[in-house]
């Protein structure tokens, strides 16, 4: 994971709201699709970017593909930005 394919990642307010509906549990593209008024090619874009990044996990269950927040990234991220600060 580097650095700036996170921030490149976060970069778009779209992302940022799949990684807020995210923090309630996994969900599947469909059901995170059915919050915006994207195509579902937008959204499969925005979710692989996210992929990318290391801030979602795929999950693939019979005919169903699942995505869950990855903690851990977002974690790196706030403890880079806390040492750079100097807290």
């Amino acid at each position: 994971m580097g650095f700036a394919e996170t921030f490149k990642a976060l970069s778009d307010g779209g992302r940022r709201e799949i990684l807020i509906l995210l923090k309630q549990g996994r969900m599947s593209a469909g059901e995170i699709g059915s919050h915006f008024d994207m195509t579902g090619a937008t959204i499969s874009y925005h979710l692989n970017i996210l992929k990318k990044a290391d801030l979602v996990y795929e999950q693939k269950e019979k005919n169903f593909v699942y995505y869950e927040l990855n903690t851990s990234v977002i974690e790196d991220v706030m403890l880079w930005l806390s040492d750079l600060k100097g807290a």
